[in-house]
């Protein structure tokens, strides 16, 4: 692995778990469901990143999993925050309409 790729992986690792410590603090202090579930997206998020540093150096193996030729891990490491976010918006929305 080159410098800067290392670089990169360490600042997005580091960022992440930066964010990673405020969601957990925001998560605790309220109880609302829209910040829980983008608390959760936070979270989901650098769970991503922290496999995909794992499959880089070989530590996960990435065909443990396979279903129609997608490996599920990584399936829902890349796609499991997006969901989450989308369900704190819909609820976010969903809760000021009812209003």
């Amino acid at each position: 692995m080159a410098v800067p790729d290392f670089i990169l992986l360490l600042s997005r690792l580091v960022l992440g778990a930066v964010a990673t410590f405020l969601a957990i603090l925001v998560w605790s202090r309220t109880r609302e469901a829209a910040w829980v579930l983008v608390g959760a997206g936070v979270i989901a998020a650098y769970a991503g990143n922290v496999y995909s540093s794992l499959k880089l150096f070989g530590i996960v193996v990435e065909d443990a999993l396979v279903v129609s030729g997608i490996p599920v891990a990584e399936l829902v490491a890349q796609n499991l925050p997006t969901l989450l976010f989308i369900a704190a918006f819909a609820v976010f929305v969903l809760r000021r309409r009812v209003r």
